[in-house]
């Protein structure tokens, strides 16, 4: 097709009028879309052509009347959604189907789940869930959650828990941490001291301080180790939020494990009085 228009132009005297240009320019839209590699073929043979662009150039003698369009794929310019990954268009489909059936009802987010998310892979049902979470969807997230616990592939890690709190702790959705509490319990989890101090500060900044307690026998059961931090952010969180009974407990706890004084404690952690995002 951009052939035709090529050769039609060649054969007008003068330059081509708008109408003619536009044509063109379908024509390359056209045959970019049908074939690729055809705008990058064309180039190989006419190494004067620029890399993008139109170039108008209709000069005197041979190649009189012929107009170089090149097509750049748009798709380059197309910025990650979430930190560290591009979205497929199975995953974006699926984040807003599963926002649109939020406002329809129950029965339509049912009907959006089985036909936009449990059919995804792996990779994108995760980057599905971790969208959510960026955009502040705390219970569309959790419903997420769930249907990946569901999945084969599904291994417990403690980052996801840590951010699924955050999220719903950010919307004031007490019982459903609690719920995610529940479920980290039923888990089976490998050793993670580094993991657990992360999930420790979030629900100490939002003031879920015997949760928070309730995750460190947790992990001792698990045999990650308490270090110098655990300890540090769960003393210094009790005594912020005015538990000083569970305060002096742990405290005594520490000295008995360090065998002595808790030098370490002079390091505070920010605890932030009132529910705020984690930085």
């Amino acid at each position: 097709m951009l052939r035709l228009y090529r050769e039609s132009a060649a054969q007008v005297n003068s330059p081509p009028t708008s109408l003619h240009r536009k044509r063109l320019e379908r024509g390359a839209e056209v045959e970019h879309a049908l074939f690729p590699g055809s705008a990058r073929q064309w180039r190989s043979r006419n190494p004067a052509s620029p890399s993008h662009g139109a170039t108008k150039g209709w000069g005197k003698g041979k190649g009189k009347g012929r107009m170089v369009i090149t097509m750049r794929d748009r798709s380059k310019n197309r910025k990650p959604t979430q930190r560290g990954r591009y979205l497929s268009i199975e995953a974006i489909n699926a984040v807003q189907s599963l926002k649109r059936a939020r406002i329809r009802g129950a029965d339509a987010l049912d009907r959006a789940l089985d036909s936009k998310l449990r059919r995804l892979i792996m990779a994108d049902m995760v980057a599905v869930f971790k969208e959510l979470l960026a955009q502040g969807e705390a219970l569309l997230a959790l419903q997420v959650f769930e249907e990946i616990r569901k999945e084969y592939w599904y291994k417990p890690q403690l980052s996801l828990y840590t951010d699924m709190t955050n999220v719903l702790a950010s919307s004031g959705l007490n019982e459903k941490v609690e719920l995610m509490c529940s479920y980290l319990k039923a888990e089976s989890l490998e050793a993670d001291t580094e993991g657990f101090n992360s999930l420790l500060k979030v629900l100490l900044e939002f003031g879920f301080t015997h949760l928070a307690v309730d995750c460190f026998r947790l992990m001792k059961l698990w045999e990650s180790d308490p270090d110098e931090t655990t300890y540090r952010v769960l003393i210094n969180g009790l005594e912020s939020k005015g538990e000083m009974d569970l305060y002096s407990s742990l405290r005594l706890e520490a000295e008995n494990y360090f065998g002595g004084p808790l030098e370490f404690l002079g390091e505070k952690e920010e605890i932030v009085e009132s529910g705020g995002a984690v930085p």
